[in-house]
């Protein structure tokens, strides 16, 4: 009895106990088997990643999107865009951590574990750009062969 007293008391003053906290910080207050994309605050910036930001949301059109609190108000207005215009819900989430480029800056993510192994969005959505086409240099010909 005592020994569920002293319990009740530590959880009271510490509150809930939470399953892998660390996680939880790092994936916006979500766990990492939800999450289907990740992207990072400098890969917001880039307006490529937009576009590969719209084939993961078709790609899993039962998903929804965190976003982290600390972004900059126009990046965030552009991916909420992007969000209603999919009909995807999203969410602003405020982070104690600090916000720099590395941090995430956004989750596509599902309410069930999806383990999926990568979720950096720049391999999973490589952006397209054109292939350089190889031309073979010409040979140069002998000095004699101009000649004759």
């Amino acid at each position: 009895m005592a020994d569920n007293l002293q319990q009740r008391i530590d959880q009271a003053a510490s509150g809930t106990p939470l399953l892998k906290p660390d996680e939880q910080r790092i994936y916006l207050g979500t766990f990492r088997e939800r999450c289907y994309v990740s992207m990072t605050i400098a890969q917001m910036k880039k307006t490529s990643n937009q576009t590969a930001l719209k084939k993961a949301l078709k790609t899993y059109p039962e998903a929804s999107i965190l976003m982290n609190g600390c972004l900059s108000t126009v990046v965030q207005s552009t991916y909420m865009q992007i969000a209603t215009k999919e009909n995807i819900p999203f969410k602003i989430v405020t982070t104690t951590n600090d916000c720099d480029d590395q941090s995430i800056g956004l989750l596509v993510i599902s309410d069930k574990a999806v383990h999926q192994e990568i979720l950096d969005i720049e391999v999973l959505f490589p952006s397209e750009k054109p292939v350089p086409s190889i031309q073979k240099k010409k040979e140069k010909e002998p000095f004699w062969r101009k000649i004759f």
